[in-house]
């Protein structure tokens, strides 16, 4: 999918620009003075502004948010069909497939700027494929059970084990700052009781803590896991909803409610990204 490989480029500059940095703060610290030494230092440098100009010019993150939001709007699109929801909920085929059309077509055109990233994708299969045309035709139980397994079960879990992961992640990388903070700390303590003791050098903790803060706050532990937990709720509720229609109205307004959820949590995650 394009905005998980935006995702991945967009994550493997940052991890490289913190290397980076931390080597060219270790490099600092004037270990072995020599042209060849400096060479090295210099060259660390320019590679770091590199990636670092590389990167505000391709800007890999907007495409990655973009191509998540294009891909969501699409998913929900195609649940709303095959699940005989409104704005498809014609008694005809035909006209049901030319509201999917119209509707595709406008957010098609609106992420034109998204072309190079989809080129990788397959075009030439049929946007309302025979299974979808399957599921419409199915009775309603049938597509209650199916859109209550294979939409609203598994976003769900999805959600719920994504919250477990990014409190478990939230933990683990505020440790890994404390323990760069701390060693730091110690590092100064030692020279306060004698200043006469050689320093250990601190500027590679100081980058180790800074990356570690600015990573946490790229990824955003703390306010997913909280996004997560609710919209796992939400979808909870929706489940009710679904389980209770007893009409196509009432399933449409269902499936309308539940994709409302999911469209929610998208926009407010595409939201905290830009922050």
């Amino acid at each position: 999918m394009a905005s998980n490989e935006q995702q991945a480029t967009f994550l493997r500059l940052i991890r490289a620009e913190y290397v980076l940095l931390f080597s060219a703060s270790v490099l600092s610290l004037d270990l072995w003075p020599s042209k060849a030494y400096f060479g090295v230092y210099a060259a660390v440098f320019l590679c770091s502004m590199g990636i670092l100009i590389f990167r505000s010019v391709t800007k890999p993150e907007q495409v990655w948010y973009q191509a998540r939001a294009l891909a969501e709007s699409v998913k929900t699109l195609t649940w709303r069909f095959a699940m005989r929801a409104q704005p498809f909920d014609d008694t005809r085929a035909a006209d049901a497939r030319a509201d999917f059309r119209k509707l595709m077509e406008g957010i098609l055109d609106s992420n034109r700027h998204l072309g190079s990233a989809l080129s990788g994708t397959d075009s030439a299969s049929p946007q309302t494929t025979d299974e979808m045309m399957s599921i419409r035709d199915s009775p309603l139980e049938e597509r209650k059970e199916l859109y209550l397994r294979k939409r609203i079960c598994e976003q769900r879990k999805w959600y719920e084990k994504k919250a477990r992961s990014n409190k478990r992640s939230a933990k683990t990388w505020m440790g890994l700052g404390v323990i760069a903070y701390a060693l730091g700390f110690s590092f100064i303590v030692v020279r306060i009781a004698d200043p006469a003791i050689p320093g250990w050098p601190t500027e590679p903790l100081i980058v180790v803590a800074a990356s570690l803060i600015g990573w946490t706050q790229i990824k955003k532990f703390n306010e997913l896991a909280s996004a997560y937990t609710l919209t796992a709720h939400e979808i909870g509720l929706t489940a009710d909803l679904i389980t209770d229609a007893n009409s196509d109205g009432a399933f449409s307004a269902a499936v309308n409610e539940a994709e409302l959820a999911f469209s929610r949590e998208h926009t407010q995650w595409v939201a905290r990204q830009n922050n």
